[in-house]
């Protein structure tokens, strides 16, 4: 069982690092011997070696500095950027850029910010969180926002066609698909849950690959195919909040 929100939130999928911190947090481990084979994503926050960007991910250093200074930080870039503060060394970090740099100093300089400062103040994607579900029903009650998810779509070959769908406005969405047998198994599963039909659970039930042709539709897949026929009608209910 996997869910997908509208704040990137997505259940059991590992966090996606930029390329340059791989090695600082994913040492060599048997299990990611074919990682490299997965898609690659190439996500604003993935930021290139000589690209300009406000913002970058980083790790921090175990490199002395000067007392008062801040700590350096790898921000894959051909300089290290200096910090406004003294932080632990091999801390993930958030780092804001000065929009002034000394081009002939051998540093740059940057603030630490929140991981959601570039989202929620520039209006970047900047990746996704990763929340572990153990059951269903821990989805919708350890959900990060106060007020709830104030839409939920379940996905089933057994909902309504996606093409009659039409969403109404909301803050925050959540997707969820279920495995190979259905998100029935996710019910039968949990023990917080009396009802044995899934739809009861969602605002809407949704078909969203009809005329599938074949049995099944592993998840992977059916969250591209969903998330395409969804984005247009998530799409409009945005522009109808906002009154355009």
């Amino acid at each position: 069982m996997r869910a997908a929100g509208s704040d990137s939130t997505i259940f059991g999928v590992s966090s996606v690092r930029p390329i340059y911190l791989r090695k600082s947090f994913f040492p060599k481990h048997q299990d990611l011997q074919f990682a490299g084979l997965l898609n690659p994503l190439d996500s604003p926050h993935h930021v290139r070696i000589d690209e300009d960007s406000e913002y970058r991910e980083g790790v921090v250093l175990a490199r002395p500095t000067k007392p008062g200074k801040g700590s350096f930080v790898n921000c894959g870039m051909r300089k290290e950027v200096q910090i406004d503060r003294q932080l632990e060394s091999g801390l993930r970090v958030t780092v804001q850029l000065d929009k002034q740099q000394n081009p002939d100093s051998k540093i740059q300089k940057g603030t630490v910010v929140s991981s959601n400062h570039p989202r929620t103040v520039s209006g970047l994607y900047w990746g996704y969180n990763v929340r572990l579900a153990s059951c269903l029903s821990a989805v919708f009650a350890e959900c990060p926002f106060k007020e709830g998810y104030d839409l939920s779509i379940g996905t089933s070959e057994r909902g309504t066609c996606v093409d009659q769908a039409t969403l109404p406005s909301f803050s925050h969405i959540l997707i969820v698909f279920g495995g190979l047998q259905g998100l029935e198994a996710g019910v039968d599963g949990d023990p917080n849950l009396e009802s044995a039909d899934p739809s009861v659970l969602f605002d809407l039930y949704l078909n969203t690959c009809p005329s599938q042709g074949s049995r099944t539709i592993r998840t992977e897949e059916a969250v591209l195919i969903s998330l395409s026929a969804l984005r247009p009608r998530i799409d409009e209910a945005v522009r109808k909040a906002l009154g355009s």
